[in-house]
């Protein structure tokens, strides 16, 4: 990165080639399209560039990058909260509701990211690093000031708690209990 920062545009390529298919993998995770998601990408290392002299040496690049793609993501994905995007070509009703297989993508989402949020803090944290940003227990250990042992024990009760929380809304779907009887 200081190569890059000094002006090598070698070293940007070499970043661009070596970060932007870990982004876009991460990325796809928040349920964006594909063309979305290249466009994220490109954002991020856009950013990046803007930002480039403001990196301090030694200090480690994906973590940043990864925050900036997580912060884009974040901010299209409320856009598209606030103004959904809707096909011109689309004549009926039936064309703007999402196929099956989609509204079961966006249910589990929405499950997990309810579940997410029951979690302590501290094992929501250490999933979300590990699960989301796909770092190492000893990355997030050196992030949240633990051990990459105690990130372990933590990622382990939060990933089970999960299972747990997922398997009991599983359930109360399958026999018809869910959000909108309010229970």
């Amino acid at each position: 990165m200081t190569t890059y920062a000094v002006g090598d545009t070698d070293a940007f390529n070499e970043l661009f080639r070596r970060y932007a298919p870990q982004l876009g993998r991460v990325l796809r995770r928040f349920g964006l399209g594909q063309d979305t998601i290249a466009d994220l990408v490109q954002q991020t290392f856009l950013q990046l560039h803007r930002a480039r002299l403001d990196f301090h040496p030694g200090a480690q690049l994906r973590p940043w990058l990864m925050t900036i793609a997580f912060n884009l993501a974040r901010e299209q994905l409320r856009r598209n909260k606030r103004r959904p995007e809707t096909d011109i070509d689309a004549s009926s009703d039936a064309a703007l509701a999402a196929p099956p297989r989609e509204q079961s993508r966006v249910e589990t989402r929405r499950d997990l990211s309810m579940a997410l949020r029951q979690l302590p803090d501290d094992q929501r944290e250490v999933v979300r690093l590990h699960f989301v940003e796909e770092l190492s227990f000893e990355e997030i250990g050196e992030k949240v000031g633990a051990t990459a042992g105690a990130v372990r024990v933590r990622a382990h009760r939060g990933y089970a708690a999960l299972r747990k929380l997922l398997s009991v809304r599983s359930s109360l779907d399958a026999v018809g209990i869910g959000e909108e009887t309010g229970s």
